[in-house]
């Protein structure tokens, strides 16, 4: 028998049902992405924080809560924090725990599991994303801004205080700030949310489609030898994660219907790396940081979430 069979029928039915579920949770981050890009302001992000640095990282971990961002806008958002003076360590908790610990993310990977225990995969997923995002952003707070960011991408110094940073930097600020009425902002965030609806649905059709294509054409026994070697499937999701580069709102769609013999660990190495590293985020963020800072970051993030998720391996659920 051979490993592949393709059949337009069926690739065209899984397509519409992965996309047509996918899309509605797509559009809602879209639209609260917007929503945080216009109306979420430095001074407002600064009450949030507590004073202390350690404790403004972990708090940093848990904003996507209150300002879920997709991780495609993240990056935009980050950079526009850190010349308003977030501090380096808050603003990498940010920018990788927003895009997992989030309600969005929780609704879409509870929808997406239902039948494969979706309230154990939605808690680790979110708990693990948290807690990575938090001691990755504790050990980059220990190193100095120049040494790990871009040229020019601090336009005030940092300092070591997050509330009285971002407040001294907004005054400095103020006289550059746009039209600020309410409906100025509504269309500044509708604006960002068409765009980042249509940047980051390109991604999720490509995916979709490719997802498609494997669940339906690619014999289950091809599959059999990579899901039932816990380490090579883990590692394996999370290099494909990688390479279909899906939004954190849509992708536990695609591992729930496109990875059925792989074990829950390898899905939940899916669903942890992708929204932290993928191809796109890789380019994005050589914005922002040095290409060498870029690289150990996510050989880093790839091992670490590798071997938890190997650890996690045991755990039946």
């Amino acid at each position: 028998m051979s490993w592949f069979n393709f059949n337009a029928g069926d690739v065209a039915v899984a397509f519409l049902s992965v996309l047509l579920e996918g899309i509605p949770f797509l559009l809602l981050g879209s639209l609260i992405s917007g929503l945080v890009d216009a109306f979420v302001s430095p001074e407002r992000l600064a009450k949030v924080l507590p004073k202390n640095p350690v404790a403004a990282v972990c708090a940093s971990g848990l904003l996507g809560l209150i300002f879920p961002m997709c991780e495609c806008g993240s990056v935009v958002v980050i950079r526009r924090f850190l010349r308003k003076g977030l501090p380096v360590g808050c603003a990498v908790s940010y920018m990788l725990g927003a895009p997992i610990v989030s309600p969005i993310v929780a609704m879409s990977t509870f929808v997406a599991f239902r039948g494969q225990h979706p309230l154990e995969m939605t808690i680790l997923r979110l708990g693990m994303g948290f807690l990575i995002a938090i001691a990755v952003g504790l050990v980059m707070q220990r190193f100095s801004p120049s040494s790990i960011l871009q040229d020019g991408v601090l336009g005030a110094p940092a300092s070591s205080s997050p509330r009285s940073a971002l407040r001294i930097a907004t005054l400095a600020d103020s006289s550059a700030e746009p039209n600020n009425s309410v409906g100025s902002r509504i269309l500044r965030s509708l604006y960002a949310a068409a765009t980042d609806f249509l940047d980051v649905a390109v991604f999720f059709v490509i995916g979709t489609a490719i997802t498609s294509v494997l669940g339906t054409a690619i014999h289950r026994s091809a599959l059999d030898s990579i899901a039932g070697n816990p380490p090579l499937a883990i590692f394996g999701s999370m290099g494909l994660a990688a390479v279909l580069a899906l939004c954190s709102t849509t992708d536990a769609f695609i591992a729930a219907t496109s990875l059925p013999a792989f074990p829950m660990s390898a899905k939940l190495a899916f669903l942890v790396f992708g929204p932290m590293v993928d191809l796109k985020l890789y380019w994005l963020y050589g914005l922002l940081f040095k290409r060498r800072t870029v690289i150990i970051l996510s050989l880093s993030l790839f091992v670490l979430i590798g071997l938890i998720c190997w650890r996690l391996n045991g755990i039946s659920f």
